[in-house]
């Protein structure tokens, strides 16, 4: 497993990679990749999310399940492609409620590294998935590692805004102390879903009227044309 940590994290999650279920979790990485099977993202992305927002800077934390599990797709940010990737459906209503809620023409691309960039935690729950299979690397250990990352934003942030979509999130999200943090929760953006209500949830604007209430930046949920890869 390639350690790829952003500085501003190491001091609160260090201490988790010697642990056990880590050293497990990297004993099962290894034997999958020795069996030859294709794994997403590649290794050096795995913590792409922690090493693009630093922790001081996050304002935002979403949380999403696993990595998109077709080629080219994942790139350690949930809910992003790379680019040339078509967005997946899920990705696309995300857009169509941006679009709705504050008039931004979707996007022609899906990668989401401007969010990030920002103070847009994209966290996904499992931080690894083997090629055309999904959930594959669930109950692994990865969700003990992504539930400290929470914790330790809970913990040590005050004002952050967390955009639960999903019974799943919620449930992960469960430990946030909603004195401290805003909590918007939602129905998944998946099109088995997002009819339910992520559509019209104004996610994207009470965010900011959040931030702006707390004197931070605000948000620009508006893609760039050309994104840096």
């Amino acid at each position: 497993m390639s350690i790829k940590l952003n500085e501003s994290w190491r001091q609160y999650l260090e201490k988790e990679f010697s642990k056990d279920y880590m050293v497990s979790l990297r004993n099962f990485l290894k034997e999958e990749k020795g069996k030859g099977k294709t794994i997403y993202p590649q290794g050096s992305e795995f913590f792409n999310a922690l090493d693009t927002t630093n922790f001081d800077l996050v304002k935002v934390v979403i949380i999403g399940q696993d990595p998109y599990h077709g080629p080219g797709q994942a790139h350690g940010l949930c809910f992003s492609v790379r680019h040339g990737i078509k967005p997946p459906p899920s990705l696309v209503n995300i857009f169509k409620e941006i679009e709705s809620d504050l008039n931004l023409k979707q996007p022609a691309h899906g990668c989401l590294t401007s969010w990030a960039k920002q103070g847009v935690l994209l966290l996904n729950s499992v931080l690894s998935v083997e090629r055309n299979l999904a959930a594959s690397h669930q109950g692994k250990g990865w969700e003990t590692f992504t539930d400290k990352v929470i914790d330790v934003i809970n913990q040590n942030r005050d004002g952050v805004v967390f955009l639960l979509w999903g019974s799943y999130a919620q449930k992960k999200g469960k430990i946030i102390d909603q004195n401290r943090h805003l909590v918007l929760e939602s129905p998944h953006p998946s099109p088995l879903s997002a009819h339910r209500g992520f559509m019209g949830n104004k996610h994207f604007s009470k965010t900011n009227d959040y931030l702006k209430e707390k004197g931070e930046t605000i948000i620009n949920w508006k893609l760039p044309e050309v994104e840096e890869f």
